[in-house]
């Protein structure tokens, strides 16, 4: 989670607001437990909740929402075309030898 707040320039605002794009909620000071040094008291191990809510909500802030389901198309109505008159067959006669 560090490598990818310094590989997008992202600040602990921005961060919670892509948590919430996600439905997650989170605050900067539980935020920054995570980003704290492992020996240090308040030190908080990031999970695999975090970091899922974290990426989807990454998804939605580049990308932006997904889109909203298109009705199905309704096949237009064929239009009929004029039937045109077959033509006259004419009989053939061959003569038996």
């Amino acid at each position: 989670m560090k490598k990818l707040r310094v590989a997008l320039k992202l600040r602990d605002t921005e961060i919670v607001k892509i948590l919430k794009l996600a439905d997650f909620d989170m605050t900067e000071s539980e935020l920054g437990a995570i980003f704290r040094n492992e020996d240090h008291p308040k030190y908080k191990e990031c999970g695999d909740q975090l970091l899922r809510n974290f990426l989807n909500g990454l998804i939605i802030h580049m990308r932006g929402p997904m889109p909203a389901e298109k009705p199905a198309a309704q096949p237009k109505p064929q239009t009929e075309k004029p039937k045109q008159p077959k033509p006259e067959r004419k009989q053939l006669h061959f003569k038996r030898k």
